[in-house]
């Protein structure tokens, strides 16, 4: 088994009209995975889904889904929970009619409270969330918390694990654009990555390490905020983090996870440059 690669949505040089031509086109350029965007809402017909995933089967592209951006599982408030809910449940149905298998979604906003305070509303909410994808019969589909780029946001490396802690079908999608905005830079090269694998490691253990979802792209960020905005790796100013110690470590390991490039317009062209470079070192 190996690392798999493919864009977060559809790219600028996209040819056709349709998400449902993006697999086919994908393993036409030699991609293996497809994330579906629902980031703005889930706007998406049955049909369409269906069609997405029929394609995704003949074309041997495993899917993902991203749920809305506006989850916020720390907020506090037994209404926006319900609401969280929905939103979530809703991405369920969909993945489920394409045939994905893991949902993304967000952790949240500290919303003026300490990190631990929204920390225990997350994993709150979080278990109301796994009772109600269950209740819908969509237990088989994971969700994956993302480690979030800015600062004021929940969702460092250490609180996505603990939320993943809840459930063992949940998977962390690990986005290592956001820890190196998050971190100001510092989270970079390979000693970080490193360190931050074998954190995994010690808290999910090996058979869910090894398979954990990412994100990955080129981040700018702000000294005060973090994450500011998405780059391309064809961007001069030296945007970072670097994918070559990533994408040696996992290789070394031997580890099969989904890496989702969420380059600005040219994810799969760099999802490709990042299959290159990981192939390059899984050969040595």
């Amino acid at each position: 088994m190996s690392a798999q690669f493919g864009p977060a949505g559809n790219a600028e040089n996209f040819p056709y009209k349709s998400s449902a031509d993006a697999p086919k086109w994908l393993e036409e350029i030699g991609l293996d995975c497809y994330e579906y965007q629902c980031g703005k809402g889930v706007h998406v017909g049955e049909d369409t889904a269906r069609k997405v995933g029929r394609s995704a089967a003949d074309h041997r592209i495993t899917l993902s889904l991203h749920a809305p951006y506006f989850i916020n599982l720390a907020n506090p408030d037994p209404e926006a929970l319900q609401k969280t809910t929905g939103y979530i449940t809703g991405a369920c149905l969909v993945a489920d009619w394409m045939g994905a298998r893991r949902v993304v979604i967000h952790s949240g906003a500290l919303m003026k409270r300490t990190r631990r305070e929204a920390l225990d509303t997350a994993l709150y909410s979080l278990r109301q969330v796994i009772k109600a994808c269950d209740d819908a019969g969509f237990g088989h589909i994971a969700l994956c918390p993302e480690t979030m780029g800015k600062i004021n946001q929940l969702g460092d490396l250490d609180e996505v694990l603990e939320l993943c802690g809840l459930d063992e079908r949940l998977i962390p999608c690990v986005d290592f654009g956001h820890l190196y905005a998050r971190s100001l830079g510092a989270d970079d090269g390979a000693e970080a990555m490193e360190r931050m694998l074998s954190r995994m490691e010690e808290a999910l253990g090996a058979e869910r390490a090894f398979r954990f979802h990412s994100h990955f792209s080129h981040i700018e960020f702000t000294p005060n905020g973090g994450e500011k905005c998405h780059r391309t790796f064809g961007d001069d100013g030296g945007y970072g983090p670097d994918w070559a110690p990533l994408a040696e470590a996992v290789a070394r390991r031997g580890w099969n996870p989904t890496f989702i490039c969420e380059s600005a317009g040219t994810q799969a062209e760099d999802a490709l440059e990042m299959k290159r470079i990981y192939q390059s070192f899984e050969r040595e």
